[in-house]
């Protein structure tokens, strides 16, 4: 997944139990092979750290160093193939990445919303589901002979600046919704620029490593990404602390580290922080480095050991975490056909379920931003001829973003819109720049012969991707000249869809007394189309939540975007909902539906009491008070808060409801204002009630990071915001053996 803007890692997934199929050989152990079967690597009874040990034993360095790259050759002697290990699975098995291909039996593969839209959903078994259909499809395609068995997925860095190319991909800009995101993604895959940043500790520690740890913890995800990029002037390929000490020893990593491609090449060439390029081979397998998306390892890592500036030993270190993966997916267990999932096919990719998954989770994702008048849902009585109109009202390949492969389908949203009623179709502009305003004379002619109009407008990869970051965040060109002249001439509603993965400042629109209904739609995958419709006309209540702030164009003006802190300062406003206390078009969470849903508190503790080990000092409550307690000091064990929540939903239609809870820590000005601390998906009958039981781990979610980076329980009144109700409880300290000064 290459970038120049990742921050510290980019999380990548592999697929734990693809085996299998007819259309493949054996990748080693062929038993056909006489002279390999009696391997002990070859045993399936024995161990993986046997086997691999015993493998490592019979390579050669030269052999060694083939394999230390995304590319590895293969072992002939010893009956191993080459592999490549750079496959993609964003939102679909893709075909970004040389691993994987499209055709023959296998021309394309389900194309679900971008990462930005599905995580608007706040539903975590949807996103299981999807990891689970990603998993199978490439399963299928690997036994067919098309694609691999390590997809390089997902990317859960935080969306921390609104102009951000790459922002699509990610989960948002809060670290536990993108943490809750990647664990299940991973759980359905698995089954159970080269900045020198400077990022403060307290950032690092209560953001951006946030949903990594809970990835590689909670997902036990199988293989993490080091970026370009240097942070506080080390480069993360290069960096012990972060690859061995934090990833392996903290949090416990079985699986190996690739680098971003080509990033061990870009901290000597470009960089500079080595002098020769044998320094820059040893620096990075010496930190914990095991595998190069690239070149640069078997150039040199050969001559680094004849220099002696590393030892062969570091290699096996690394091989050992590679193979490792490799056995545990049986690709050194012989003849594929007696494997598990090997049944999967041709068949399980694109099947009627999985498309129907792809609509259901774009469905989800659609946001209600606006609905002035009640003037959505759109009737098929009333509204007999509808205007479709926008650079994005017949759009395809838009839907699916970026890291997408080739899609089973497309439904247009002009597509969508003809299936409920009759339709005008003007795009008004060629393409989302909107350079001219020669096409929006048929787009007003259309507002004012229809019933209703629906703009669908927007951004695509042109505007934002990968090497492609936004100077603003307007509409392009002369689309919002195009929203107004086409509003002022409609006889009937109008309503605004937005294409994007970045928020988009629509304050124009918003304020604008025609235009009634505004939604967001994201990159809503190959059914996107579909799903607007059905939301338009009402078969679908939305319920989709903003992952991340919608800020005015002025945010950005003087924001420069390598400036990496979160917390606001002089002249800084800060960034994030957590930490921006300035104006928003939308702010984080925000989502309107077609009912109305109500929250009651049934039952929370007012009181909860921390369990604290034993200090050098006496003290007692009191002198706590205001305080914070290291989360290494208090027993974290089973310490949850508990809230019983009744949710109500007293409209008329039946809905989904994400229940968003939120905490105020106590805290000075170095705490967030407030922070997510869980969510649940409900849903609700019109004029019926769901109790729904929130566990909010304290030292987990409670705590707060002091300006060392230190995370820390914060003794006193916590505000806990259920929906719009708030709950107070008081965190007290109890203290447990203490040493009498």
């Amino acid at each position: 997944m290459p970038s120049t803007s990742t921050l510290i890692l980019s999380i990548l997934i592999l697929l734990s139990a693809i085996h299998g199929g007819a259309s493949r050989g054996p990748f080693a152990c062929d038993p056909n092979n006489s002279a390999t079967t009696d391997y002990p690597f070859c045993r399936r009874s024995l161990g993986v750290g046997e086997r691999v040990k015993d493998l490592i034993g019979r390579l050669t360095l030269e052999e060694k160093v083939k394999l230390l790259v995304s590319n590895a050759g293969g072992v002939p002697r010893l009956g191993i193939k080459a592999y490549q290990w750079w496959s993609e699975a964003l939102h679909g098995v893709s075909n970004v990445g040389p691993g994987t291909s499209f055709g023959g039996e296998f021309p394309a593969a389900t194309s679900f919303p971008q990462v930005i839209s599905t995580v608007a959903s706040f539903n975590a078994s949807l996103w299981e589901a999807i990891g689970r259909v990603v998993s199978d499809e490439a399963r299928a395609m690997y036994n067919g002979g098309v694609g691999g068995l390590t997809y390089w997925s997902p990317n859960v860095n935080i969306f921390r600046d609104p102009r951000w190319g790459r922002g699509q991909e990610t989960p948002g800009e809060d670290p536990i919704l993108a943490g809750t995101y990647a664990v299940n993604y991973v759980r359905g895959l698995q089954g159970t620029e080269g900045n020198r940043l400077k990022v403060s500790k307290q950032d690092i520690e209560d953001t951006f490593e946030v949903p990594f740890r809970m990835c590689v913890e909670g997902g036990k995800v199988s293989s993490v990404m080091c970026s370009y990029n240097q942070v506080n002037g080390v480069p993360t390929c290069a960096d012990p602390n972060l690859l061995t000490n934090t990833l392996r020893s903290q949090w416990h990593l079985d699986g190996y580290i690739v680098s971003d491609c080509d990033s061990v090449g870009v901290f000597y060439d470009s960089q500079h922080y080595t002098s020769t390029p044998e320094e820059a081979a040893a620096m990075a397998i010496k930190a914990g480095l095991d595998l190069d998306c690239g070149p640069f390892l078997e150039t040199h890592t050969e001559n680094a050991v004849k220099r002696g500036i590393l030892n062969e030993s570091h290699i096996n270190g690394a091989l050992s975490n590679t193979l490792s993966v490799q056995m545990r997916l049986g690709m050194f267990d012989g003849d594929l056909k007696t494997q598990p999932f090997a049944h999967l096919g041709a068949k399980h990719v694109c099947s009627d379920h999985n498309r129907q998954l792809a609509v259901d989770a774009a469905r989800q994702g659609i946001v209600l931003l606006e609905n002035r008048r009640n003037s959505l849902p759109l009737s098929t009585y009333h509204h007999r001829i509808v205007a479709v109109v926008g650079p994005n009202s017949n759009a395809t390949l838009t839907m699916i973003g970026n890291y997408a492969g080739i899609a089973c389908e497309y439904i247009t949203p002009l597509q969508g819109i003809s299936k409920y009623t009759r339709t005008i179709h003007q795009q008004g502009c060629k393409g989302v720049a909107c350079r001219s305003n020669k096409y929006f004379g048929g787009a007003i002619e259309a507002a004012r012969e229809a019933d209703a109009v629906v703009l669908v407008m927007g951004l695509d990869q042109s505007i934002e991707a990968e090497f492609r970051d936004r100077a603003e965040l307007l509409l392009p060109g002369l689309q919002p000249d195009l929203v107004l002249k086409v509003a002022s001439m409609a006889k009937g509603p109008v309503i605004l869809v937005l294409m994007s993965g970045g928020p988009i400042d629509v304050s124009f629109a918003k304020d604008h007394p025609k235009i009634s209904g505004i939604i967001w739609a994201g990159y809503p995958g190959q059914a996107g189309g579909l799903a607007i419709a059905d939301v338009l006309f009402g078969r679908t209540n939305p319920g989709g939540k903003l992952p991340m702030t919608w800020y005015p164009q002025d945010y950005v003006s003087k924001l420069p975007m390598t400036t990496m802190s979160l917390r606001p300062g002089p002249s800084y406003p800060g960034r994030t909902y957590r930490f921006y206390k300035g104006p928003v078009v939308y702010p984080f969470g925000h989502g309107l539906s077609y009912t109305t849903f109500t929250h009651k508190i049934l039952a929370a503790p007012t009181t909860l009491t921390v369990p604290v080990s034993g200090h050098r000092h006496r003290q007692n409550a009191t002198e706590f008070s205001g305080k914070a307690i290291r989360v290494t000091h208090a027993k974290c064990e089973r310490l949850s808060l508990v809230i019983k929540v009744a949710v109500r939903n007293i409209g008329g239609r039946d809905g989904a409801h994400t229940l968003l809870v939120y905490s105020r820590p106590p805290m000075g000005v170095w705490a967030p204002q407030k922070q997510l601390v869980a969510f649940e998906k409900v849903h609700v009958e019109a004029q019926a009630q769901k109790e729904v039981e929130i566990n909010i781990h304290v030292c987990k979610f409670l705590s707060v990071v002091d300006k060392f980076g230190i995370r820390r329980v914060a003794m006193g009144e916590h505000g806990i915001d259920v929906g719009d109700v708030r709950h107070i409880v008081s965190l007290q300290p109890q203290t447990l053996g203490i040493i009498k000064s």
